[in-house]
């Protein structure tokens, strides 16, 4: 039988070692890591170069023992696959790096019971603070997640009260898309609205009230969908069997958007000349020429920095009480939308 031996783990440079040859103490070195002032330029510079010639990396985990803080937020992402959670995502990062502090993102896909795991692991991971983008969770977990961290809502109404919240005003925006509809000059303007997504309901609310204020309350049509292709496609195909059809159809987001557009197309329908599509969010996928569809800009690269700002705020002590931010939205043409058909445009 072969000998057994003890074959001991090689372990990275410690700030002991960091301390040995820079010539100086180890809280010296710690102060360094900090980036904390009263440290002469010489014994800073001592202790970078020892740092780069030992490759050294502090250890986070062991630091926020000592100090009860990691510096580091965790991010809940509702969909990943979505392109407008990549701008707020962006915003995050940005502000975050800003103030120095590090970011872990996960995702609950969609899923209230895996965003619940998700926000779990996020918490056994000991960040300081939760964003928690468009959550589908229910608000009872929310309010439990905010006694053991500050909790920052972003996309979604929320009856939480420990939390703070970062919003696009969805009323204005969904004003935004059936006016312009309007101002076309179409009268049946329908709706796919994002089913259970978060969000959806305000949108679908503007859409409703907007119709109503413009005299349209009698063409209103809704068809449920979701924030995902599949869902706009099924929705256009539920809204292709009414007589007469819709001129216009706005779409609660530009994923279900596109998923119309291609209903639209299998139907032997062109967008704008028989039916214009208004989508929201205004993702990268909206701008594309193939595509080049109308749409409600949301700011989500200011949504994540204004989250963050939140976020820290109560991080640091600066503010003890919830802080609701409605980020306002604007409305970009292009040419997926167009007058209704000849005739349509005598409607009243």
């Amino acid at each position: 039988m072969p000998k057994k031996t003890n074959v001991k783990t090689p372990s990275g440079p410690t700030i002991f070692d960091v301390a040995r040859k820079a010539h100086v103490s180890k809280s010296l070195v710690s102060m360094v890591i900090r980036g904390e002032d009263g440290v002469s330029p010489k014994a800073r510079e001592a202790v970078m170069k020892a740092i780069e010639a030992l490759d050294y990396r502090p250890n986070v985990i062991a630091r926020s023992l000592v100090q009860r803080r990691t510096r580091m937020l965790g991010v809940m992402v509702s969909d990943l696959r979505n392109p407008f959670f990549g701008e707020i995502v962006s915003g995050i990062q940005v502000k975050a790096e800003e103030l120095g502090y590090r970011v872990l993102f996960n995702t609950g896909d969609r899923v209230s019971g895996l965003e619940e795991a998700a926000i779990e692991s996020l918490l056994e991971l000991r960040v300081d603070g939760l964003i928690l983008a468009a959550p589908r969770v229910d608000d009872q977990i929310i309010d439990r997640t905010c006694r053991a961290v500050p909790v920052v809502v972003l996309n979604r109404d929320t009856s939480s009260t420990g939390s703070d919240s970062v919003t696009n005003d969805n009323i204005a925006g969904a004003s935004l898309a059936v006016e312009h509809c309007a101002s076309l000059g179409h009268s049946r303007i329908a709706h796919i609205d994002g089913g259970r997504g978060a969000g959806a309901d305000v949108r679908r609310e503007g859409y409703l009230l907007a119709m109503q204020r413009l005299g349209l309350a009698r063409y209103i049509a809704t068809a449920e969908g979701a924030f995902t292709e599949n869902g706009g496609y099924q929705a256009a195909l539920e809204l292709l069997k009414q007589s007469p059809l819709p001129s216009a159809i706005f779409a609660a987001n530009d994923i279900s958007a596109i998923g119309a557009l291609k209903a639209l197309e299998e139907a032997g329908l062109h967008t704008p000349a028989d039916v214009s599509v208004v989508g929201y969010d205004n993702t990268s996928l909206a701008a594309l020429p193939q595509i080049s569809l109308t749409s409600v800009q949301q700011f989500g690269a200011d949504i994540g920095r204004l989250g963050v700002e939140c976020l820290i705020e109560r991080l640091e002590g600066k503010r003890s009480t919830p802080r609701h931010e409605v980020v306002a939205p604007t409305l970009v043409v292009r040419s997926s939308t167009g007058p209704p058909p000849a005739d349509d445009r005598a409607r009243p």
